[in-house]
This record gives structure tokens, C-alpha cells and sequence, in this order.
């Protein structure tokens, strides 16, 4: 199947970053390229969640079906499980963060608590609906929970939505549209928790301009959602934060308050992304396959002008990578030009030119960055990796 240029799919065949097959459909093999750009981007999200003071764990990829049944998901959810005789492949990782919560004795004093996987999800969907990195039934969701007092809920989601402006501007998107979902027709929980949970999340919403989305909240609670607008104007649904006032009591998640009272946490699900291949193929499809530097499978590309210059290029090249950049050595036999020509189709955003005068002068001409300076070779190696910070 022949796909436009610009499309994502086409993007990662031309790019050496992924491609599917028919023996698993709905899964992505990722070459070297398109991994380094994956965990570039993992990376990012695992900074951020340091930064937010939230505690990263791992938990099973396959539950037996009561732990489904407990959550809601095998009534409410059953056509997108994978289910194999008693047991079904995680479409989410909430109860998994629900089990380790219920076995610590929590008091007001530990809330927020803060639990975050980059899990391994999987969901059952159509044949008909899968689309590349955009629908998958094998992907990654940047997966975090907060329990916290329900006083307290309004605050953090607030905290939530304003944090997210600068990761996104980072990979180019500077307008985000907000979406409020309420409650659904088929839902979890009695009216009194519905009521008080909307009306935590629009005291966060505040004066923010959104949209109403009326019964497309999730089945345990309602949700904001964050979509970015791309270069065509799209819209595409990434940042979640959904509020919980059901799940954490049929879990056994519970925490002693301050009066000594025992209590039922609240709880957030939140997602900066979403799924981490579908926003790398939003952000392919938004540079036109030229993602930010910082992002970039290879960042640069370490050019010797002929053999006499190989062995400082490859000093060059040992400089950048002890430096943490993922550059890469081309020494081939073909001219200057055409391995220039090919840097520029891989969409390396840097290109390192040294000859045999650079190599005298312990200097680097640097293709890329403005005014495509020659620089002496810490000053070189300095900018490169200035300019491949997030």
C-alpha cells in the first residue's frame, strides 16, 4: 500500500524508523532509528515525571479476569480485551497501581502519592480501525496515577494543565485546545460522586476557554482532555487527567486523615501523551518527518572530507558521542556532496564537515546551525549540544 509523503507511515519507511506487517497487525517493528527516537522522547517523559515527584513502577501484563471485573473494564470495556480462558492482557495499568497502593498503610501525610508507568498496554481493537502509530493494539501509555484527598483534587488538576504548555511548545505545538467529558450513560458510581467530581474539574478549568464534550467522560469518571493543533490544523487528543471517585474503594485503597478518620483517597489518572508511538507519528507528520533536535534519531553526522581527514573525524565523533549526542561517523567513499545530500533525506538536523585545513586547525565546520559557522572543536562540540537540549 502506497502511502502521500507526508504521511506517517510513509515517513517511517523512508526513514528507516518502523514499518508493520501482516503477522502482527496492529504493531510496530522499530529499526535503530526509530527506537533512538522513541526513548529520546521516554526519556523526556521520564525526566518530566522526576520533576513531578512521581515514583516510577512496573507492573504484570497479564490479570486474571476478577481484577477486570473488579475495575469495571471486563462490563464496560470486554470488546477491547485481549482474553486468554481466565485471564486478559492489561488495556490499562490503573488496578495494577491501585494493588501497590492498597498494601502500603497510607496516612494524609503520604498524599499525594504518585505512582507512574511507561506501561505496555494492549486493546483488542477492529481490524478496520487500526492506522499506523495513530491505532495500535500493542503501545505504550505514559501511565500515572494520583491519590490524593478529594479536597485537594481541583488544585493538582489545575497544576496538571498549566504544566503541560512548556513540554509541548518543546516539540513545536503552541496552541492546545481543552475538552471537557461528563458523565457517560453507562457509568460507574452513584450521581452524588459524579456530581462532586465535575464539579472539581470545572473549579480547575477556572477561566480557561474549552469545549464541552457532554457524556463522553470515562466510565469510573470525568475528563479534560488536551489536543494540539498541528500545521494543518488538526486536532490531535494527547494530555489526559480523568478523576476517579469509584475505583480506588472496590481496590481497598484507603488512608488514615489527619482527625484519625479512615478515608478513600481520590484519584487522577494522567497522561502527558497518551501513547508514545502515536505522538511520535503526530509529530512526524507535523515536521514533515524533521523532528525537533532533541529528538532526532541521529543528531548529527560527522562528515571527513577525504581519507587523510578520517582520523580526526573520528575524534570529532568520540567528542560528540562522550557528550551524549547520538552522532554518527560517515566515512564512505562517496563525494562530499552526495553524503551531505544524504544526512539532509535522513532528516539529521547537524552536519560536521571536517577536511584536511579543519584538521589542521582543530576546527569543525558545522552544516545546521546558523550562519553554518567553522568553529574550533570545543566550540563546535558546545554548540551541538546546545542545540539538541530540549
Amino acid at each position: 500500500m502506497s502511502f502521500d509523503e507526508s504521511d506517517h507511515r510513509a515517513l517511517g519507511e523512508r526513514l528507516d524508523l518502523f514499518h508493520f506487517a501482516p503477522e502482527a497487525p496492529g504493531m510496530a517493528y522499530w529499526h535503530p532509528r526509530g527506537w533512538a527516537a522513541y526513548r529520546a522522547l521516554e526519556a523526556a517523559v521520564r525526566q518530566r515525571l522526576r520533576e513531578e515527584g512521581f515514583e516510577e513502577v512496573r507492573t504484570p501484563q497479564l490479570m486474571r479476569r476478577e481484577v477486570w471485573e473488579r475495575s469495571g473494564h471486563w462490563t464496560h470495556f470486554r470488546e477491547g480485551l485481549f482474553v486468554s480462558g481466565d485471564d486478559a492482557l492489561k488495556p490499562v495499568s490503573c488496578p495494577g497501581h491501585m494493588a501497590l497502593a492498597a498494601r502500603r498503610s497510607l496516612s494524609w501525610r503520604d498524599l499525594p502519592l504518585r505512582y507512574a508507568e511507561l506501561g505496555l498496554v494492549h486493546r483488542n481493537e477492529p481490524s478496520g480501525s487500526l492506522h499506523g502509530l495513530f491505532r495500535l493494539r500493542q503501545f505504550t501509555q505514559d501511565d500515572g496515577h494520583i491519590m490524593l484527598p478529594e479536597r485537594d483534587v481541583a488544585a493538582e488538576v489545575a497544576r496538571f494543565l498549566d504544566s503541560l504548555a512548556a513540554f509541548y511548545r518543546s516539540v513545536g505545538f503552541d496552541r492546545v485546545q481543552l475538552a471537557f467529558s461528563t458523565r457517560p450513560a453507562e457509568r460507574a458510581g452513584d450521581d452524588a460522586a459524579w456530581d462532586r467530581a465535575e464539579a472539581a474539574l470545572r473549579a480547575a478549568l477556572g477561566e480557561r476557554e474549552h469545549v464541552v464534550h457532554p457524556g463522553e467522560g470515562a466510565f469510573y469518571g470525568p475528563k479534560i482532555e488536551l489536543a494540539l493543533e498541528d500545521r494543518l490544523g488538526r486536532a490531535w487528543q494527547c494530555g489526559t487527567i480523568q478523576l476517579d471517585l469509584v475505583l480506588p474503594a472496590r481496590f481497598g485503597v484507603w488512608y488514615a486523615d489527619e482527625d484519625g478518620a479512615r478515608r478513600v483517597p481520590a484519584m487522577l489518572h494522567r497522561a502527558m501523551l497518551g501513547s508514545l508511538e502515536r505522538f511520535l507519528g503526530v509529530l512526524l507528520e507535523h515536521h514533515e518527518g524533521r523532528l525537533p533536535p532533541w529528538l532526532a534519531p541521529e543528531q548529527a553526522v560527522v562528515l571527513p572530507v577525504s581519507d587523510a581527514s578520517l582520523p580526526y573525524a573520528r575524534e570529532v565523533h568520540a567528542q560528540l558521542t562522550a557528550r551524549g549526542l547520538r552522532a554518527r561517523l560517515d566515512p564512505r567513499a562517496e563525494s562530499l556532496s552526495r553524503r551531505v545530500r544524504d544526512a539532509h533525506a535522513l532528516a539529521v538536523p547537524f552536519v560536521a564537515v571536517v577536511g584536511e585545513r579543519e584538521q589542521r586547525a582543530r576546527r569543525v565546520a558545522v552544516r545546521g546551525l546558523e550562519g553554518e559557522p567553522v568553529l574550533e572543536l570545543d566550540a563546535a562540540v558546545g554548540a551541538l549540544v546546545e542545540a539538541c537540549e530540549r
